[in-house]
């Protein structure tokens, strides 16, 4: 899957997205003649971010796609580059109206390579690395929207050690952010409740482009309903929303006289209408009914509400704070929406961005009531009210109480910079190679790994709740519901046994010697999976603050050997590694 073919690959990465000490060890095994030596590296992380007792995870889709198309560049195969399209008059640094000169290209992957490790580098591992590509890695991984918590593998990595272990980085990138954002998002999701619209619009707070794409595409799978980001609509398949800002009406200042003010009937039938005219004649009204002067409500504001209504009949929306919610920016959308409406149209809505929004909401939403009744246009009174301004969780709280007359919030900076935690904290380890459990001992329990290649389970009761999940090793037996089963929960000395009603395996296999077993699911499929995730989550664990941890526990097989490898001398067992 080449990035060129696919158009979602261009916002996936490069080879060398990593960092060099991966290509330092690469020259280290491969000196060693251990390039080839079958290795399991798993991903994951260590706690639950931002307080709370979960995660959804993430990336896998950019995970597959980065695997199946990586290969490093060479000199020998790059594509030539296109000629850039230079505008006949750009002046350059000769002759005036001479053209720039093309700006000099980035060395291929492997000249690059060869530029930072040492000069006397074997010139027979650059030949290695020409050939290098993910034809021998298999990957397992839970599917994208699934509940995930501390221990348990978000990806299971195996293949040749050399090229496994260049994966790191970017797998690591790639999962990280987009498991965060995802996280993100749910609670901001399980915050708003399923009621209300939540729209990301955080693209010009975002940490560059990158970010900006993955915050959008993964807030959307993580419970927004759609994002300002016409990338990720157009890369991702994310539904894209969005109307006007204030520098549209700010750019009016009433004197303009449109082109053509005329408008036609919704219905096609009729004669066309002056629009700014019937709009003169509704806000008379309009003041009448509210005790406003005409001459209150802004005039520029009015002039720009009536040039985007007849750009957009059909989807007027008016952004109202500009100047005065209730003394400019109200008349002037009433105004506009009427004179809409006499012509058989509907406007869609107004937004709020500035001072308490939940206020604002709720005295305009009276507003509408009165002059819904008043002028007898029903759907006025249920017209949404949207509302974005630095919304975060605490005031997200507040505008979805019962009673807010909120229907649409708008969030940015809140969901993509995550600034609670601003990293997930992911990690890539070594669990086996060459067909033997590796583990890391440190002095921080914490961050002592779990060893071998292992299998993931989660243990459910009769009701459909979830009671832990169960690594062990993957050689054992799976278990089997109805059955007893002994375990050791992560973070205690005790065991336990339980009783599961069933049992579902975690990890699936999605891609083995580098061929895709099956096709990755939609983004809106795994959206509607990460819904459905959470959904089972109880009420103690799905709680923001304080929740109560969800167990991880351990197999009496795997406990096993986590033991004997920690009692043992890190010197005398190869199967150990040091801090």
């Amino acid at each position: 899957m080449a990035a060129e073919q696919d158009p979602e690959g261009r916002a996936a990465a490069r080879p060398l997205l990593t960092d060099l000490y991966q290509a330092t060890m690469a020259l280290g095994y491969w000196r060693a003649g251990r390039a080839q030596e079958a290795a399991e590296f798993e991903l994951f992380f260590r706690r639950c971010p931002f307080g709370g007792a979960f995660a959804l995870a993430a990336g896998l889709r950019d995970c597959v796609r980065f695997v199946r198309a990586f290969r490093l560049t060479d000199a020998g195969s790059r594509p030539p580059a296109p000629q850039p399209r230079q505008p006949p008059a750009a002046p350059g640094p000769g002759r005036p109206g001479e053209p720039s000169p093309p700006r000099p290209l980035s060395p291929p992957d492997v000249q690059f390579l060869a530029s930072v490790l040492p000069p006397d580098t074997d010139p027979a591992f650059f030949q290695h690395l020409r050939a290098l590509d993910c034809s021998g890695v298999t990957v397992r991984a839970l599917p994208e929207g699934s509940l995930a918590f501390p221990s348990v593998p978000l990806l299971q990595v195996s293949g040749p050690l050399l090229v496994v272990q260049l994966l790191e980085t970017p797998l690591l990138c790639l999962v990280g952010y987009a498991s965060l954002i995802a996280t993100n998002a749910a609670r901001l999701r399980l915050i708003a409740g399923p009621e209300k619209r939540l729209l990301e619009l955080g693209l010009r707070r975002a940490q560059g482009p990158d970010g900006g794409l993955t915050a959008s595409t993964y807030s959307y799978l993580g419970g927004f309903d759609g994002s300002s980001n016409m990338l990720a609509g157009q890369l991702r398949g994310v539904p894209v929303a969005g109307t006007l800002a204030h520098s549209f009406i700010t750019s009016f200042s009433g004197t303009e006289v449109p082109p053509d003010p005329m408008l036609a009937p919704a219905a096609g039938q009729g004669p066309r209408v002056d629009l700014a005219a019937c709009v003169e004649t509704w806000l008379e009204r309009v003041c009448g009914h509210l005790g406003l002067g005409v001459q209150e409500p802004h005039r520029g504001e009015r002039a720009a509400f009536v040039a985007y209504a007849l750009a957009f009949p059909r989807a007027f929306q008016g952004l109202l704070d500009t100047y005065s919610v209730q003394r400019s920016g109200l008349p002037n959308f009433l105004a506009v929406a009427l004179a809409l409406e006499e012509l058989g149209y509907q406007a869609v809505g107004v937004r709020l961005d500035s001072g308490d929004l939940l206020q604002q909401a709720q005295e305009t939403r009276g507003v509408f009531r009165t002059v819904a009744d008043q002028f007898r246009v029903p759907w006025l009174e249920s017209i949404p009210i949207a509302v974005s301004n630095n919304i975060d969780e605490q005031e997200l709280a507040r505008l979805s109480q019962k009673g807010s007359e909120v229907n649409v919030i708008g969030i940015g900076t809140s969901v993509v910079t995550c600034p609670r935690q601003p990293s997930l904290g992911c990690v890539y380890k070594l669990v086996s190679v060459g067909g033997q459990p590796r583990m890391k001992l440190t002095e921080d329990p914490e961050k002592q790994t779990l060893p071998g290649s292992k299998a993931a389970f989660r243990l459910l009761g009769s009701d459909g709740a979830l009671l832990l999940d169960v690594l062990q090793l993957a050689e054992e037996p799976p278990p089997q519901a109805g059955q007893e089963l002994r375990v050791w929960p992560r973070g205690t000395q005790e065991s336990c046994t339980v009783r599961p009603v069933h049992v579902e395996p975690l990890l699936r296999l999605w891609v083995q010697q580098g061929q895709l077993c099956e096709p990755l699911p939609s983004l809106a499929e795994s959206r509607a999976f990460a819904q459905q995730s959470l959904s089972r989550l109880s009420p103690a664990h799905r709680r923001l603050e304080q929740p109560a941890l969800y167990q991880v526990a351990l197999s009496e097989k795997l406990r096993a050997l986590v033991d004997r490898l920690s009692a043992e001398v890190p010197s005398e067992n190869p199967l150990l590694g040091a801090a």
